[in-house]
């Protein structure tokens, strides 16, 4: 345990900041596992109209810190392709 009053509110700091950050990180999970689902059941159009909300999500993620600008590029890329090809 922190002694000194600075890194006890460091600690508090870090712990408020780890429950945003896993709460967005798990939002942002969700968003894209409800498109990879409606593309395995066939439901290509109600992915497709899903699809920009998605990007927005990911985006999101990004300006937060969630993601990494890279990383969301592939997610928005992969879930694209995907979508196409089963169209």
């Amino acid at each position: 345990m922190p002694t000194h009053k600075s890194a006890e509110k460091r600690m508090r700091q870090s712990e408020k900041r780890r429950q945003i950050n896993k709460r967005n990180k798990s939002f942002l999970r969700s968003q894209l596992k409800k498109v990879r689902q409606k593309i395995a059941a066939g439901d290509v159009e109600g992915a497709r109209q899903m699809l920009p909300e998605v990007h927005s999500v990911i985006d999101r993620s990004v300006a937060k810190g969630v993601l990494h600008r890279n990383a969301a590029a592939r997610h928005k890329s992969r879930l694209t392709q995907h979508l196409q090809s089963q169209a």
